[in-house]
């Protein structure tokens, strides 16, 4: 079930739908009015500029941190694979100190 949300955002009011729940959204529409008002503060831009900029910084913070998910990612795959192969080399000696103890 879809959620509504009215939230002013850089004085406006605006009317979210969305599946998300009205906290979140919320959280979306506070982050966005506070990069607004942050663009708006340190530089003499319109407030579509404005909204061009922000969305320009909230663009970059989201490829960011993308590409940080995927180093992390790539990451544990290889502790992942690295550990699969311990496993697989400690079976492998205690298949041989099995067998040097029957040996003897």
């Amino acid at each position: 079930m879809a959620n509504r949300v009215t939230m002013s955002i850089c004085g406006e009011d605006y009317t979210l739908v969305a599946e998300e729940s009205p906290s979140y959204m919320e959280r979306v529409g506070k982050l966005v009015d506070s990069r607004l008002r942050e663009v708006l503060s340190s530089a003499s831009v319109s407030r579509t500029d404005a909204a061009i900029l922000a969305a320009i910084n909230i663009a970059d913070e989201l490829l960011k941190a993308q590409e940080n998910a995927e180093n992390l990612r790539r990451q544990i795959k290889t502790y992942v694979d690295e550990a699969a192969q311990a496993k697989n080399e400690v079976s492998e000696l205690k298949r041989q100190l099995f067998k040097a103890q029957n040996r003897r």
